[in-house]
């Protein structure tokens, strides 16, 4: 939708949501905040996912890409794409991991650009939103993200090490 109009889309399955965070991630063009488990079975993987991230990363120096995990195994461990955008963007890609303290959070969500949104109503739930040009509740999911960000590391399993 490029005419500004607030749109919500419902989202009833993890493959809706799966969908919703590919049209998220091409609605990204300044930066873009994603929080979930562990982020397996989400499409973070695929070649289409990491050639959307991967352009708008491309796009400009200055965009930023934060993702957020109470466990970041799979990430480091199964989805050599995104190892791969780290690898290469390592100024503008991020992956930190969640303190213990903050595991009782159990909402997924990712926000682009301070104006949209994907959120679930919890990790064992697939039902969602997809939100767009919905500035004032995105603000406040980044706000919330940014908290979370604050208290957690980065991933020790998702660092170049070395000299």
């Amino acid at each position: 939708m490029s005419d500004g109009t607030m749109q919500h889309t419902r989202l009833d399955g993890i493959v809706d949501y799966t969908a919703a965070l590919d049209t998220l991630c091409k609605l990204a063009h300044h930066n873009l905040y994603l929080f979930d488990k562990n982020f397996d079975g989400l499409g973070f993987n695929t070649e289409a996912r990491y050639e959307a991230l991967r352009g708008f990363l491309l796009a400009s120096p200055a965009n930023r890409l934060f993702v957020l995990a109470h466990d970041t195994r799979y990430l480091s461990t199964l989805c050599p794409r995104m190892m791969m955008l780290l690898h290469q963007f390592g100024s503008s890609v991020f992956i930190y991991q969640t303190p213990a303290s903050l595991h009782q959070i159990t909402e997924p969500f990712s926000v682009a650009d301070d104006a949209h949104y994907v959120r679930r109503f919890h990790f064992d739930d697939p039902r969602g939103i997809l939100a767009q040009h919905d500035p004032e509740n995105a603000r406040v999911l980044k706000s919330r993200f940014m908290e979370m960000w604050t208290a957690s590391q980065p991933s020790a399993s998702t660092t170049r090490l070395g000299l």
